[in-house]
């Protein structure tokens, strides 16, 4: 092009001609022009051609999206026309389910009919409910006057559930003479009424059913069955909810003859009425602990609960055996209840006490704590004395108890806390810490005593004759388990001595098992517990071992003074309020008990044979 351009100006021949200037002026203005103009356009016209396709490509998954769902709602029109259509063309008595109330061949859930169309696979099925208008004039209550048909369809490829109901109107005859009807009201612990709890009604009750109606119930609380064929205890209830315990109906049996709830009764034209209690589920952790707090394993357990299935003979809903594991037996999921712990015979324990006393009302949705202190099971013979409020019930704290024997005191006790008895000290001295196994030693004595007699310590005779030098004997360590002890309660028998003869008691009380200093009332070694019952205040408080020192006294040669017993009183984490014991009886006749407490009318009974383990309740009165 330059070449031909330089040929027509040699051929022009005058560069600064009109026209030739004006020639050349316009090619490179268009040409410079043209070439950036292409450049813009490809960039703008990439951009553009890119929000378009972007924008075409939205649009065309909106429109196959709206294109499914259209698709999908012909497809459900189109079953719903038809299996509608069927149960509108059916006999009024006839609309019902395979395995349902009222009961008929449209197939429910367990039964659905399967339909493939394109890609997907539909399941269809019905659920049928008698419905009782109220306000309907020519219906007597109970009887149904229509019949509502909900229709399911599945889609099994996206787990979608659609939804048709529609009602079916009997011609003529509206009521069903030879059916019946059941009314299942589900109540809580607190006799409030549960809306959606889930009732399943079962009839025959063994498989295979005749009916199977699973049901939720409604607002007032109820579930009701209309057009129930007539049977007698022929149906099967079980009321439950997710995370709740659960009630039934039961069948009358060998084992059960009287139920409580019996599967129920259908007759013709009435309504059976029942009523079905469920609630929160519950735990209960049972402790097994000896005397000082240590946990105690391998305790085998009765734990029964007071609600029945039956009666005439009583028929536990609850009763099973259970092996402690590290001193705890954990019952979760269980229901609310009042629940007893019984220790199985054959074991080498014996209930020293519990807390709380007997047994345990477990609330429903809570977790609680039974504890059982349990002893050796050394002697024959115990007696465990129970002391309550008459008019409250309630646990009685720092009552004296005293148990006698004809002229004998076996000894005082003080409720409300853990208590170490010891009265026999025939095994001698030489014991550091006192056991249960040897519970008749001590640690050491200063050999003016005779513990030659079981159950006493006396003055030994020198020369035929009581020496008038005091007699000392110091106990063996007993460990209350937890330096977290509060001490109480100091007591002794006999509680008075003859004239001219006293005894004396000192405590010591430490965490190291070592430190043994020994202080009276005041908390000093030269002061002493002269009198039975005192309280040890908090001298001693938060130490975990326990020692007495008592001091025997005559200033007339031919008397002795006598110990039979000592009691220390103590309150731990595993106290047992309300309750004394006392192990180690010969049993029998002639036992008398003394209850008093400030501000109640003290009550001397007899406490009966004691023969084995006795437990025996005293109410105290104002």
């Amino acid at each position: 092009m330059f070449a031909k351009l330089k040929t027509s100006l040699n051929q022009n021949d005058n560069i600064q001609n009109p026209a030739n200037r004006g020639f050349i002026q316009h090619y490179f203005f268009n040409q410079k022009n043209s070439a950036g103009f292409t450049i813009m356009e490809l960039l703008v016209t990439i951009a553009i051609f890119a929000i378009l396709a972007t924008a075409m490509l939205a649009s065309a998954q909106i429109v196959s999206r709206s294109t499914q769902v259209a698709r999908e709602k012909t497809i459900l029109s189109s079953l719903a026309t038809n299996y509608l259509e069927i149960v509108r063309n059916m006999p009024y008595s006839q609309v019902g389910t395979i395995q349902g109330n009222p009961v008929g061949p449209l197939p429910d859930k367990p039964n659905a009919v399967t339909q493939a169309i394109g890609a997907y696979t539909y399941k269809v099925y019905y659920h049928v409910d008698y419905i009782d208008d109220p306000n309907d004039p020519n219906v007597a209550p109970g009887n149904p006057s229509y019949k509502q048909v909900k229709m399911s369809i599945l889609n099994t490829g996206t787990n979608q559930i659609t939804d048709f109901i529609t009602t079916v109107v009997p011609k003529g005859l509206i009521s069903n003479p030879n059916t019946g009807a059941l009314q299942v009201t589900v109540i809580n612990s607190q006799g409030q009424i549960l809306s959606g709890a889930n009732v399943n009604i079962t009839y025959p009750t063994t498989s295979p059913y005749t009916y199977n109606l699973p049901d939720v119930t409604n607002n007032s609380g109820q579930v009701t069955e209309v057009g129930l064929p007539k049977a007698v205890n022929g149906y099967r209830i079980v009321a439950t909810e997710p995370g709740y315990s659960v009630d039934q109906t039961y069948p009358i049996t060998a084992q059960n003859l009287n139920p409580v709830h019996p599967d129920p009764t259908v007759n013709t034209s009435t309504i059976t009425a029942l009523t079905l209690s469920i609630d929160a589920l519950a735990t209960l952790n049972i402790k097994t602990l000896d005397s000082t707090c240590h946990q105690l394993s391998g305790i085998n357990l009765n734990v029964a609960g007071a609600k029945l299935i039956g009666k005439t003979p009583n028929v536990l809903k609850f009763s099973n055996n259970y092996g402690s594991v590290n001193g705890l037996i954990g019952l979760s999921n269980i229901e609310w209840d009042t629940y007893t712990p019984t220790l199985l015979t054959g074991q080498s324990v014996i209930i020293y006490g519990t807390s709380p006393i007997q047994a345990i009302t477990v609330l429903p949705g809570t977790t609680q704590t039974f504890t059982m202190i349990l002893g050796s099971h050394s002697t024959a013979n115990s007696l465990l004395v129970i002391v309550k409020d008459a008019s409250s019930g309630s646990a009685l704290e720092n009552a004296t108890v005293t148990l006698t024997n004809g002229a004998s005191t076996i000894g005082t006790a003080y409720t409300g806390g853990s208590v170490w008895l010891q009265n026999d000290w025939s095994g001698g001295s030489g014991q550091t810490g006192w056991s249960t196994t040897t519970p008749n030693r001590y640690f050491q004595d200063n050999g003016k005593i005779n513990v030659a007699a079981a159950g006493s310590v006396t003055l030994n005779k020198v020369g035929g004759v009581y020496p008038t030098a005091t007699g000392t004997l110091e106990s063996a360590t007993f460990d209350t388990g937890t330096g977290a002890t509060n001490y109480t309660i100091l007591s002794w028998s006999p509680a008075s001595q003859s004239a001219s003869t006293t005894l004396e008691f000192q405590i010591a009380a430490n965490n190291d098992n070592a430190t043994w200093n020994y202080v009276g009332p005041d908390g000093t070694a030269g002061t002493y517990f002269t009198t039975p019952g005192q309280d040890m205040g908090s001298i001693i408080d938060n130490n975990q071992y326990f020692r007495y020192k008592v001091y025997l006294i005559t200033k007339n040669t031919a008397i002795t003074p006598v110990l039979t017993s000592v009691n220390s009183n103590f309150v731990t984490g595993c106290f047992t309020p309300g309750q004394v014991i006392f192990p180690g009886l010969t049993g029998g006749n002639g036992y008398n008990l003394s209850v008093s407490m400030p501000g109640y009318t003290t009550q001397n009974i007899s406490a009966g044979t004691i023969a084995g383990n006795i437990t025996q309740q005293i109410l105290m009165s104002h």
